[in-house]
């Protein structure tokens, strides 16, 4: 008779994000996840073949939930600017691991979709990528900036946000 199943990969991946939440990426590892599942690291062998491959299972778990996020936000740039800023403040290692080697192309294909469908709207499809890619520059550096507290001249963080959108938003609009 088969060893019972003791843990799933959903559960295994839940566990992964909570512990990159308060450890970290180097406290990601085998061990710290089969002690949150309730069994031994070696368990988890029969469903995450190593840890690189735990590190992309959770990193794509990330990339997922922020998509949904996205999406949620449907076309509107500024709406999605809010979204990601969200997600990166709620989930910030999450946020991080998004931009790493870990990651999957489909993965993150799947969480630019909406981007680009908001920039082909302003700018039309043939410059719709690059316009994606000036959004999420932009985005991405500020928030990088915002959750390692680098913004440390005063003024207002949310202003600034605010006004950086307006800004790229109207150079964006035909």
């Amino acid at each position: 008779m088969p060893t019972p199943e003791r843990t799933s990969l959903e559960e295994i991946v839940a566990a992964g994000r909570e512990i990159l939440e308060v450890a970290g990426p180097a406290g990601l590892t085998m061990q710290a996840v089969a002690a949150r599942v309730g069994v031994r690291a070696p368990s988890l062998y029969k469903r995450v073949r190593d840890r690189d491959a735990l590190h992309a299972a959770v990193a794509t778990a990330s990339v997922d939930a922020l998509t949904v996020r996205l999406d949620a936000a449907a076309d509107d740039l500024a709406a999605l600017a809010d979204a990601y800023r969200a997600f990166a403040r709620a989930h910030p290692e999450g946020f991080r691991i998004i931009f790493t080697a870990a990651v999957p192309h489909d993965a993150l294909e799947r969480s630019a979709a909406p981007v680009i469908r908001a920039c082909a709207a302003l700018v039309g499809e043939d410059d719709a990528l690059d316009a994606a890619r000036l959004f999420t520059a932009w985005a991405t550096g500020f928030l990088q900036m915002e959750l390692s507290g680098a913004f440390r001249l005063g003024g207002d963080v949310e202003r600034a946000f605010a006004y950086g959108l307006r800004r790229l938003l109207a150079g964006l609009t035909r």
